[in-house]
Formats: structure tokens, sequence, C-alpha cells
């Protein structure tokens, strides 16, 4: 199993240059900026959204431990 991940990965020049060549008969050459705009905007939205779930536990975390601190300067 990893050994095919890591063929998969093991990509060299002849088999990228044939990719992009597909992509390009694919998509076109006045689609593929499109393709990549549209691409970039889905992997910002993408890591907008982690750092917005990381920074609501990280809060969550925060909130909890200043609970606890208070009820233990309460006793």
């Amino acid at each position: 199993m990893t050994t095919a991940m890591l063929l998969f990965f093991n990509l060299g020049g002849g088999e990228i240059f044939i990719v992009l060549m597909f992509v390009l008969l694919f998509f076109g050459s006045k689609r593929i900026p499109e393709v990549a705009r549209n691409l970039g905007r889905g992997i910002r939205q993408f890591k907008n959204a982690a750092e917005d779930i990381q920074r609501d536990i990280a809060d969550s975390v925060n909130d909890v431990k200043q609970k606890v601190e208070q009820e233990n300067d309460k006793e």
C-alpha cells in the first residue's frame, strides 16, 4: 500500500509534461487561469476555515482554564 503511494508521487519530467499537456488539452488555454484562480480561492477558504476552527478550540481551552483557575482561587 505504501509503496503504491510512493510510486504515485515519484513522477519524472516526462510524466509531468504529459499531465500538463492533458490539462491544456482538456481545459484549453483560456480556462486554465480561471481554474487556477478558483483552485487558489478554494485553498485559501480551506486554510481560513482551518484557522477559524483552531482559534475556536484555543479560545474554548482558554475559557475552561480561566474557569478552573477562578474556581481554584475561590477555594
